[in-house]
């Protein structure tokens, strides 16, 4: 079944963490054997022949480079001009893929109709089929000023998340509390002028308030669980949910271990250990279900290789193919086959078409 994926820190991995995602997965854990710059090294999950291995057609996939005050304790770039300038080495690398025949990116309904086309061809093997991205800012930190908004438009950019981790020069995020700022608010209202689609992952409480009251287009969550199951300001809460529903979004299922159960100390639990399987995923699923009355607002953003690997995913999950699992495992909770394309593909396909209408 085709899967669609709405949140993958591709570029990120390439530029930052030196991987070459032509190569399989293995060959990358190989290479990175012994290396301990990076909490996930040797662990990783993704690549472009383990994506088209689980027939993963489709990705929403980031730009994301983060600006930090001087005395800030989260990592990140020294000046705005850094950080736009490290997203436009992470766009290079897509184009490069793009030129390469790996990747296509998807930015309108023709393009999107078109590469379902050809994804649904059975004639044709995945491993000669390119994998379609959608350009997605995850904090817009790196945008200099306004008009950045629309030199990223311009060369694809269909969403944007305006918060990230800590404080924003457009809107705090996750471990903070606090509203968009007064750039946060003229993004808000210019992305709602573009057309393009608001990510209200990593947005505070009081931001998600304020960012949905003053942008009126397509909201979704690209990578979001559920705070009653892991109580986090990182996750949505049931009224969030419920506003979510009412604005036709959906909201994409992260595999990040400490969003599926509670307490996970990093770098000292394991999957194993605290049970996370792809079992956990679902029970989000089931959660927003039961608040919808239907199955129409779950889907996947997995999130995987997003800062983390192995030792951070559902022990029942060796690579990003293995997100096919979850065909089995869903029908076993009692999902129909119908419900089951909501999840792989049909809900994120109907909020485009809608979005790209």
């Amino acid at each position: 079944m085709l899967i669609i994926d709405a949140h993958l820190d591709i570029a990120m991995n390439a530029i930052e963490w030196n991987r070459d995602f032509r190569k399989s997965i293995f060959d990358i854990r190989e290479r990175e054997k012994g290396m301990t710059d990076k909490p996930d090294r040797a662990k990783g999950t993704v690549s472009l022949p383990e994506l088209r291995k689980g027939n993963i057609g489709l990705i929403v996939a980031t730009q994301l480079a983060r600006y930090v005050a001087p005395d800030s304790v989260i990592s990140g770039y020294n000046s705005p001009e850094i950080a736009w300038g490290i997203t436009q080495a992470q766009l290079a690398w897509y184009i490069a893929m793009e030129d390469l025949g790996e990747m296509v990116q998807i930015n309108n309904l023709t393009a999107l109709e078109n590469h379902l086309k050809l994804w649904q061809d059975d004639s044709i093997s995945n491993e000669t089929k390119p994998v379609g991205y959608i350009l997605s800012l995850e904090g817009a930190d790196s945008l200099i000023n306004l008009s950045y908004l629309e030199k990223a438009y311009a060369y694809g950019l269909r969403a944007c998340g305006p918060a990230h981790y800590g404080p924003g020069r457009y809107a705090p995020g996750t471990t903070m509390s606090g509203g968009l700022t007064k750039m946060g608010r003229e993004l808000v209202q210019e992305m709602d002028k573009l057309n393009m689609i608001l990510d209200v992952t990593h947005l505070t409480d009081e931001g998600f308030t304020e960012a949905l009251s003053l942008f009126k287009g397509n909201v979704w969550a690209s990578h979001h669980n559920c705070r009653s199951l892991v109580d986090y300001q990182r996750q949505l809460t049931d009224e969030q949910i419920k506003i979510l529903i009412e604005r036709g979004a959906v909201i994409g299922g992260v595999l990040d271990a400490w969003m599926l159960v509670p307490n996970w100390t990093r770098g000292k639990d394991t999957p194993l250990e605290r049970g996370v399987t792809l079992e956990k995923l679902i029970d989000n699923y089931d959660h927003i279900c039961q608040i919808a009355g239907n199955a129409n607002h779950i889907a996947i953003g997995s999130d995987l290789d997003g800062c983390f690997g192995t030792e951070q995913t559902p022990s029942d999950l060796e690579t990003i193919a293995d997100l096919q699992k979850l065909q089995g495992l869903l029908t076993n909770r009692g999902y129909s086959e119908d419900d089951i394309k909501k999840v792989f593909h049909g809900n994120w396909l109907r909020f485009l078409r809608k979005a790209w209408r």
